[in-house]
């Protein structure tokens, strides 16, 4: 399982989040505490909103731990919102284009799960996506082809947090069809730059693990907690989803 980590506040630079906190995200790339895969070495990425409506993002296949791009980078952007991934490669291969954050236009998504038994249900899935959406795919992940099938919605006029919701039913009906028993894990963060979405789904009893913190400058969602008081963050309920804007994170049902 990958880990993950995002910041909606008050402009900072991303190594506050991404690489100084006692269990940073860094840190959690070369020993994770709270997932099945301890280690997150296939690569990772980094994707923040600027001056211009279009994030910025750098992905790369080495370990988050051995960058020095990654640790220089961090040091010096600041943002008001970014994502920050490190990849346990559960399909897809490893390449830079199947690293998160995913970006198209002003939305950047990233993932920690996966589809069960998603090479039954790949070609059933990629029908549905709408030929402009299908010529921008890059990669081979699940997690790829999730996000486009979620921006089809949108762009058809969906919110985005009811796009996703849709996306993930359908996949699961599908799933449920085509006979595949494996379970459907989905922790994931959304954003168009303005408000962040973040969501916690599994169709078994086992979601990956999410959790909402935050300091004086804003709010944080994250796969783990990132210091050594975990009783400051909140574990986000299994089939929920959590509304990230300036007034702060807000759990929904």
């Amino acid at each position: 399982m990958c880990r993950l980590v995002a910041y909606l506040g008050e402009p900072i630079y991303l190594d506050a989040v991404v690489c100084a906190p006692r269990h940073s995200l860094v840190r959690q790339a070369l020993r994770a505490e709270e997932a099945r895969t301890v280690t997150n070495g296939d690569g990772f990425g980094v994707g923040w909103y600027g001056e211009r409506a279009e994030p910025g993002v750098y992905r790369e296949v080495m370990p988050a731990w051995s960058d020095e791009n990654l640790l220089a980078l961090c040091s010096t952007v600041r943002s008001r919102l970014f994502f920050a991934h490190v990849r346990a490669a559960t399909g897809g291969g490893i390449a830079r284009h199947n690293c998160h954050p995913f970006r198209h236009g002003k939305w950047l998504f990233m993932h920690n799960g996966q589809i069960g038994g998603y090479a039954g249900v790949r070609r059933a899935l990629e029908a549905q996506l709408p030929d402009a959406l299908f010529a921008v795919r890059r990669g081979a992940t699940d997690s790829e082809l999730l996000f486009l099938l979620a921006l089809a919605r949108i762009e058809a006029g969906q919110p985005p947090e009811s796009a996703m919701h849709a996306v993930l039913e359908h996949t699961q009906a599908l799933m449920d069809q085509l006979g595949i028993a494996e379970p459907l894990r989905f922790a994931a963060a959304l954003s168009d730059g303005e408000q962040l979405l973040a969501f916690r789904f599994s169709s078994d009893d086992r979601p990956p693990t999410l959790y909402v913190g935050g300091s004086p400058q804003g709010s944080i969602v994250a796969s783990e907690p990132l210091d050594a008081h975990p009783e400051q963050w909140q574990a986000v309920p299994a089939n929920t989803w959590v509304r990230m804007d300036r007034a702060g994170a807000t759990l929904q049902s």
